[in-house]
Formats: C-alpha cells, sequence, structure tokens
C-alpha cells in the first residue's frame, strides 16, 4: 500500500513555498505522493486565498524526486482540452515523470461552473468529461491528432513534448459511491478515487461500503483483457492520527484499497494551515 497527504489550493497552500516546504518534507518521511485540490471558486473558502494547483505542483516538483503529484481532482469539463493537455504534460516532463492525473466533474458545480456562467447540469457536464479525458489521453501521445466531437475540436493538432511516461501518465477518478456513473467511468481507466454519501472528505469510509465499492469496479473491469492487465489503484483517504492509524488502515487495506490518502476534515479548523499538516506528515506515513 501506499501513501499521500492530500490538501487544499487555498489558505496556507496557497502560497507555492509552503507547498514546496510540505512536498519535501513528505518525501523525506517517506510518503509517496502529494496531491492538492483544484478549484476556482468554493464558497464556503472563499474568503482564503488560493492559488492555481499546476502552480503549486510545480513548486512541489522542483523540491522533490520521488514522491507522486496531481490533483485530487481535476474537474475536466471547467477546461479547455489543449490548455489542460500542455499543464499536465509539462509537469510530468518536469518531474521526470511522476504525474497522476486525477479527474471528475468537481465541484461545488453552482460555484465552479454556474457562477461564471457555465452549465450546471450533469449530463452535459460529464459528455464533456468522458470526451475530454478521451482527448486528453490522444493529446498526451505526441502523435498528430484531429478530432470532431460533440464538445470538443482539434483539427491536425500534435502537442509536443509528450507526456514523460508513455502512453500517459496514470488517469484516477473520482465520484461519490453509491452512484454507479462514476465507479464506471473510473473501471475504463487506471484507479478510482471515491468519497462516500456517509464519509466526505477527511472521515474514514465503512469498510462494508468500501468492499462493496471495490466490488462493483472490478465486476464492470472483467472481461475486458487490457484493462484487466493495467494497473488499478483503489484510494481512500481520511484523518488518522499515527497511534491508531494502523487500526483504521488496515482493514481497508485488506478490503483492497491500494492507496491512502491523509486528510484533513474539510468543515476542521486545520484543514488549510500549514503548521499542524506538517507535524502530521513529520510523522511518517502508517506501518502496517
Amino acid at each position: 500500500m501506499r501513501f499521500s497527504v492530500n490538501v487544499p489550493n487555498f489558505g496556507d497552500f496557497a502560497d507555492p513555498r509552503a507547498v514546496a516546504t510540505l512536498a519535501a518534507t513528505a518525501e523525506q518521511a517517506g510518503w509517496d505522493g502529494l496531491f492538492v485540490w483544484d478549484h476556482v471558486l468554493h464558497r464556503r473558502h472563499q474568503k482564503r486565498p488560493f492559488a492555481d494547483p499546476w502552480m503549486l505542483l510545480t513548486a512541489a516538483a522542483l523540491t522533490t524526486s520521488r514522491i507522486r503529484l496531481g490533483t485530487l481532482l481535476t474537474p475536466v469539463p471547467r477546461y479547455r482540452p489543449q490548455q489542460l493537455a500542455r499543464q499536465v504534460a509539462t509537469l510530468d516532463r518536469l518531474s521526470g515523470g511522476r504525474v497522476v492525473f486525477a479527474a471528475g466533474l468537481g465541484g461545488p458545480v453552482e460555484d465552479e461552473y454556474a457562477s461564471f456562467g457555465d452549465t450546471a447540469g450533469p449530463r452535459e457536464l460529464a459528455g464533456r468529461l468522458d470526451e475530454g479525458l478521451e482527448l486528453l489521453a490522444r493529446l498526451w501521445s505526441g502523435e498528430p491528432v484531429d478530432h470532431q466531437g460533440r464538445h470538443y475540436t482539434a483539427r491536425d493538432m500534435t502537442l509536443l513534448p509528450a507526456t514523460a511516461q508513455r502512453p500517459r501518465p496514470p488517469v484516477w477518478i473520482g465520484g461519490f459511491w453509491p452512484h454507479r456513473g462514476p465507479m464506471r467511468r473510473a473501471a475504463r481507466w487506471d484507479g478510482a478515487v471515491p468519497l462516500f454519501e456517509t464519509a466526505r472528505h477527511g472521515q474514514v469510509p465503512d469498510v462494508t461500503q468500501v468492499r462493496e465499492l471495490i466490488g462493483f469496479v472490478r465486476e464492470q473491469r472483467a472481461g475486458g483483457k487490457e484493462r484487466e492487465e493495467r494497473p488499478f489503484e483503489f484510494v481512500l483517504g481520511g484523518a488518522t492520527d499515527p497511534a491508531t492509524a494502523r487500526d483504521v488502515i488496515g482493514p481497508l487495506r485488506d478490503a483492497g484499497a491500494t492507496w491512502w490518502d491523509e486528510r484533513r476534515l474539510q468543515g476542521g479548523p486545520d484543514l488549510d494551515r500549514l503548521a499542524p499538516v506538517l507535524r502530521r506528515v513529520e510523522a511518517g506515513p502508517p506501518t502496517l
């Protein structure tokens, strides 16, 4: 099992230097990844400073050499695919092939989309997400792309340099369980990053629900030879104490989880404060 640290892109972590410090500390303490949020507007937190997540991850890449880096998660429908493809490819080259690309609809949709005159309709956003992911994968290849879809167009475009990872960085998909749609989407890619209706950000999920989700995704992947041969990650997260983390995470690992993403409670006072997050990171990842 691998272990990552998760922080928002606001508050103390709107400063790239703070994220660089956190990333270097995490790598030294033995963590395997650092993931940041990707929001332009979250009204619950809007009085805090925000930063662009790709700038934050660039700072993290320049102070590390081993840990995985990415967003949890990027709302693909909010971006233009050509811009997003180049940002991810640039970071992947800079980091030496350490990017994980986690994607979803994002939210709150009224904040992230409707506030800027965009649609907040889930069907429209889901269509843009699926088409956007397919187009991103083609753009990252470094091969010429001609695409005319319902939502996006790319005429005779070649994105160079391509991503360092071949054929592309791993793609993880987020969504709320027990909604099946996002997990069907995840089964087509490289990983699932679920939140749960009964365990929101920072809360440890129930092991029974985790088993149900993992069983569902494995059923969706069964029968596809290419899918079954690719590594697939189940990424769970929550807030733990070093003294009890083993007892909390062990059953989830036994149920099939492959990553533990250490998070602060979204409603807690330490969500976006560097000092308490650094203390947890310095204590090191759980030993199972």
